[in-house]
């Protein structure tokens, strides 16, 4: 009996000793930080910040390290989020100041441990922050309690993204990202994390902020990152700080602060008034605001060239990645009453106003309508949708798989999400933009209420365990396959004679496809305008 009552209280010390093997208070280069454990072997530790509050003289600047505090900082809560474009002033989740950071790790890992790190950067396109607080748990625990997690804010919109000739330097969203890449590459080690191993990922803004670091002062390998895994990319208009300039304007006369002080007006205004002022205007001769008005500029600093060109001559850090799209990424964004072939070119014009009639011409030829229904109401809805989709996300997705494998990168991997969910199928959605995102992190783990199909018993749950072992099997060696899911497919390296992707389909199916010969022609096509539209 004292024998049996012994190995009880041994395994129970041991159960004890896992959930408090490694103290929740982090001490960091000049900051303390107490976090939690949480029962299923996952500590967290939330809103720490990596920048000083970007507020006061800081508005509008380049990010600078937080500030130290000899106090213990409570971090069991997210921080505030930051502000966006044509959106409601500061709330009890929106902020000004909002550098924050969130970092998950296995309750187990100590400071030894030299864990794999996925940096996750949300998207919203770069105007808004969609997705900002996924919780890395599920991740962690597909990994088999390998890995450590961070998310980050950075700030989107006109605080992240304003310039004004040389009195603003541009793309502060870029460098808030960066640095807090460098936060993790100083403090990570604390947390379990191995700062020689970090994976860059992110959703579409987020995706193309994983290309931008890639291509950021002309490819220049800063050690910060050595990997990518990213959902569908965001090839969005590129603009010359001059070309922008009509930006700023209008946010001063806006927001009252027009004439040779209005950097020092707008650094006076309170957030909400800079709020009342902060919404899109059309491009320059078009007739609506694009859905992103505020985006990376081109500022021969940060960014030096074009996405397009600097993929092509191969200005970028050479890391293994993933990279892949969804099969109807334009339907969410595009008008749905879009009726005739004049309303579509004027949606593409107020996306893409570099556009030329010959441009467009060529498209209407590429995307003949495949609605049938003409002339009822938003019988130009796929039509348009399908255009979309194809020049911002998907062919830039492929574009980059391609010169990845041309500039010597031995391990890259492409994708096409086709899991169909039936309530975004009765809408005429299909698989929309960043579909996957619910699977690759859990449903329990996204914002918002994730679609029922992905939920217990649902018909998509069998995708949720294949994805997260690809994810997370990159995450860990650099290669999907070391760990996949048994019975799923092998995922082959991209190959541009073959031009061949992962396809993931309902039921957890997951094959080898190839690009249709269509869409490699309508690649190339958008590929040989990509430059002329800015992109």
């Amino acid at each position: 009996m004292a024998t049996i009552k012994a190995a009880v209280l041994l395994v129970l010390c041991q159960l004890y000793c896992l959930v408090v093997a490694v103290d929740s208070t982090v001490e960091l280069s000049c900051n303390r930080y107490s976090g939690y454990s949480t029962p299923n072997g996952v500590s967290q530790w939330l809103g720490i910040r990596y920048a000083a509050p970007p507020v006061g003289d800081l508005r509008f600047e380049p990010p600078q390290d937080p500030p130290c505090s000899k106090a213990t900082q409570d971090a069991t809560q997210h921080g505030k989020v930051c502000l966006s474009t044509d959106d409601s002033p500061p709330s009890d989740t929106t902020a000004e100041d909002c550098l924050f950071l969130d970092v998950y790790a296995p309750t187990k890992a100590t400071p030894k441990s030299k864990l794999p790190v996925y940096f996750f950067i949300h998207g919203g396109g770069f105007n808004t922050d969609s997705n900002p607080n996924m919780n890395g748990s599920g991740l962690i625990k597909a990994s088999d309690y390998n890995i450590v997690v961070v998310t980050i804010n950075y700030r989107v919109g006109p605080y992240g993204f304003i310039t004004d000739g040389d009195k603003i330097k541009p793309n502060n969203g870029l460098r808030d990202q960066r640095k807090a890449l460098q936060w993790v590459n100083q403090n990570i080690k604390q947390f379990g994390g191995d700062p020689g191993h970090v994976v860059i990922g992110g959703d579409s803004a987020g995706a193309a902020s994983v290309s931008l670091q890639m291509i950021a002062y002309g490819g220049k390998d800063s050690g910060l990152f050595h990997g990518a895994a990213a959902e569908s990319v965001s090839f969005a208009p590129v603009l010359t700080v001059n070309e922008s300039q009509y930006q700023y304007d209008n946010f001063t006369a806006t927001a009252g602060c027009s004439g040779p002080n209005s950097l020092a007006c707008m650094r006076n205004k309170t957030v909400y008034e800079l709020q009342a002022a902060n919404h899109g205007v059309p491009y320059p001769g078009q007739k609506k605001a694009p859905l992103y008005m505020w985006n990376p500029v081109l500022d021969y600093d940060i960014i030096r060239d074009h996405t397009y060109d600097e993929f092509t001559n191969g200005n970028f850090v050479k890391i293994p990645s993933i990279f892949g799209d969804d099969t109807n990424g334009g339907t969410v964004f595009t008008p749905q009453n879009t009726s005739t072939i004049e309303e579509s070119h004027e949606f593409m014009l107020d996306q893409f106003p570099y556009l030329t009639p010959e441009q467009l011409l060529k498209l209407d030829l590429m995307y003949p309508n495949p609605n049938t229904t003409c002339p009822n109401t938003g019988c130009y809805w796929r039509q348009v949708s399908n255009v979309y989709g194809d020049m911002r996300y998907a062919c830039p997705t492929l574009y980059i798989n391609g010169a990845l494998m041309q500039h010597g990168v031995s391990g890259s991997y492409s994708y096409r999400y086709n899991v169909e969910d039936p309530d975004q199928v009765a809408q005429g959605y299909g698989v929309p933009h960043t579909a996957e995102l619910v699977a690759v992190w859990g449903p329990q783990n996204t914002d918002g209420d994730p679609p029922k199909s992905y939920l217990s018993n649902g018909t998509n749950v069998d995708v949720i365990p294949v994805i997260q072992a690809y994810w997370t099997s990159f995450i860990r060696t650099f290669d999907p396959n070391t760990f996949r899911h048994p019975g799923s497919a092998t995922w082959e390296k991209f190959n541009q004679a073959k031009q061949n992707r992962l396809l993931f389909e309902n039921g957890g199916k997951t094959t080898m496809e190839t690009v249709g010969l269509d869409m490699q022609a309508h690649c190339k096509y958008f590929a040989s305008i990509g430059v002329d539209n800015h992109q």
